[in-house]
């Protein structure tokens, strides 16, 4: 490849369709304060180089930024990168780096940092290994240029940015070392506008205002601190009395209408579209009474989003959650609640009521021993129940639940959350494409789902470069799976974050709370 000659932002922007470098935040900021977010679950490691842990969302890209963020409708907008360029074969892809960057000890941010931390990505990261599997070289052009060359399109990378899910780490600290193993996993040094101070197992993690950060007057807070509240009553005491100003997890859902009216506080549920959740059932299709599965109309959708979910949760009917709003397919057929059509097709398939009334029995594992997951299981097992199928719930914390499924295999029925991620390729097609099916490997295809021409399509989208090609072949899967129910999707579960209306800024782009909150302020 020859040198490729600069350009101006707003003309490197217009060669991939996005806009040129704005700010998100709308109002005139204040500086100084700080703000504490609940976060729930404790994370296994800070800086998400090598690991997908859900509650590190929070807090990886507030320290490790990467090379772009996200306006509402997807748009990539500059952040460590100031411009970029993808070949009309989808094989190339060339950023210019911004200029004056330091990393968190003082050393320059240069391209080999990027060069270096893709590859890394791309070997050590749970989801890397896939959405870079095409990146063939990750070449420094020069201090602040860097391209990747693929040997496919990849036609979702330029999604794949985000900081919490592709961080960019300092190469004089990584190079050399066990990347999972790195100690500055623990203890981030990035080039984000949160500097890295201390964690406290089980109790806290802070972070304080860098204040050699690039993009000056940002950030506007002293600092933030991430609290690790499980007790569920203890969670909402906390963002009652002002002890977080945060609370993203743990608040129970009969606790939000008394939340709602307190007037110092915002109930949010906005969508979180760069990793929107769905929660379903997935069956394992290697027990015989589930290969060929009948009761698809034993299970009432509107009782569990308005019952288990007291209507904090949208209805689901495939594989895609509606705030994925780009590839959502909406006409896809329904199986409406029908228990004596699920009694007909039973009989039909020669599973008669023994002298218990039951057909058979199966196990159902969700995967929380409490909440909306255990609530859920509840439910269809007694709806079950009454079709003729004794069920039998077990509970176990999630590290066992995960053992179970995706190791041992032995479970008939799980009740699991998933996230839909940015794009189908990444995160929907692990869930069902047969060479996925990896047993010891979490969050692959669980139920050994096998179907030819599903692969085919999922395949040809995952290479596809013409969008609007691709949207017709993830509808023609979604389409596909809905007929074969190897999983039942259940609900797109909404998401409620709870905050001192004195927050501002709090969710801006898609990235939402997991973007690099240098935007966030405090109206004092």
């Amino acid at each position: 490849m020859g040198d490729i000659p600069s350009i101006d932002v707003a003309d490197a922007c217009l060669a991939v369709g996005v806009t040129p470098e704005i700010s998100f935040a709308a109002e005139e900021p204040t500086r100084g304060g700080s703000v504490s977010i609940n976060i729930g679950t404790e994370p296994p490691v800070l800086v998400l180089i090598a690991h997908s842990a859900g509650a590190a969302y929070y807090i990886s890209g507030k320290a490790t930024e990467s090379l772009l963020t996200y306006d509402r409708d997807f748009n990539p907008q500059p952040l460590l990168a100031t411009e970029w360029t993808v070949s009309d074969d989808g094989l190339r892809y060339w950023f210019k780096l911004r200029q004056g960057v330091r990393w968190h000890d003082g050393k320059d941010f240069t391209a080999e940092d990027v060069a270096f931390s893709i590859l890394a990505l791309k070997e050590n990261h749970p989801r890397g290994r896939a959405t870079f599997a095409h990146v063939q070289q990750a070449n420094v052009l020069n201090s602040h240029e860097v391209e990747l060359i693929l040997s496919k399109p990849a036609p979702y990378l330029l999604t794949a940015f985000a900081s919490f899910e592709a961080p960019i780490v300092p190469k004089h600290l990584y190079e050399g070392t066990k990347i999972a193993e790195n100690p500055h996993n623990v203890a981030p040094v990035g080039t984000g506008p949160y500097k890295f101070v201390e964690w406290v197992r089980g109790s806290h993690a802070l972070f304080v205002r860098n204040e050699d950060y690039w993009g000056p007057p940002k950030p506007y807070l002293d600092q933030i601190i991430f609290r690790f509240i499980i007790d569920p009553a203890a969670a909402v005491a906390a963002i009652e009395t002002g002890e977080v100003q945060v609370s993203t997890a743990n608040l129970p859902l009969t606790d939000i209408d008394r939340l709602k009216a307190n007037p110092n506080l915002v109930v949010d549920t906005d969508p979180a579209p760069y990793s929107p959740s769905i929660a379903r059932a997935e069956f394992n299709l290697e027990n015989k009474y589930l290969a060929d599965i009948k009761v698809r109309h034993a299970v009432d959708k509107d009782f569990i989003v308005n019952t288990v979910y007291l209507g904090y949760a949208t209805r689901l009917d495939g594989p895609v959650s509606p705030d994925l709003v780009k590839f959502y397919t909406p006409d896809l057929p329904k199986y409406e609640f029908d228990p004596a059509k699920a009694e007909k097709l039973l009989d039909e398939a020669g599973y008669a009521r023994g002298a218990d009334g039951f057909r058979f029995k199966l196990f159902i594992d969700p995967t929380q021993p409490s909440g909306p997951p255990k609530q859920t299981a509840e439910y269809i097992a007694q709806a079950l129940a009454k079709v003729g199928i004794k069920v039998e719930l077990r509970t176990q914390d999630f590290a066992t639940f995960v053992k179970r499924v995706f190791t041992d295999r032995d479970f008939d029925i799980a009740i699991e959350g998933m996230s839909n991620l940015y794009d189908p390729t990444v995160g929907v097609q692990r869930l069902y494409w047969s060479k996925n099916f990896k047993p010891g490997v979490p969050f692959t295809n669980g139920s050994k789902y096998s179907n030819p021409e599903v692969d085919r399509l999922l395949e040809t989208a995952a290479v596809e470069i013409d969008p609007k090609k691709r949207l017709e072949l993830f509808n023609a899967f979604q389409k596909l799976l809905v007929a074969d129910l190897p999983t039942l999707d259940i609900v797109t579960p909404a998401v409620i974050t709870v905050y001192d209306k004195r927050v501002k800024n709090l969710k801006l782009g898609v990235e939402h709370l997991w973007s690099n909150g240098a935007d966030i302020y405090l109206d004092e």
